[in-house]
C-alpha cells in the first residue's frame, strides 16, 4: 500500500470515527493519531486517577473565565 493510499484510509477513519476535517488530520502527529484511534477502539488504558488528573491540571491550567 502506498503512502497516499494509507493516508486516504486513515483520513477516512478519522473523519468517520472522530469527525475530523482534513486540516485536523494533517496537523496530528503519528503518535497522536495512534493514541486517539486506539482509544476509539476501546484499547485505551484505564482512566487517569485523581493524582494523574491533578498533575495534568498543574501542567495545563485553565485560564480564568474571559481570558480566551
Amino acid at each position: 500500500m502506498t503512502f497516499g493510499e494509507t493516508a486516504l484510509r486513515f483520513s477516512a477513519i478519522c473523519a468517520l470515527q472522530l469527525g475530523w476535517r482534513p486540516d485536523e488530520f494533517w496537523n496530528a502527529t503519528p503518535t497522536e493519531l495512534l493514541c486517539i484511534l486506539q482509544g476509539a477502539d476501546g484499547q485505551d488504558a484505564a482512566p487517569p486517577d485523581a493524582n494523574e488528573i491533578q498533575k495534568l491540571m498543574l501542567l495545563f491550567p485553565d485560564g480564568a473565565a474571559g481570558d480566551q
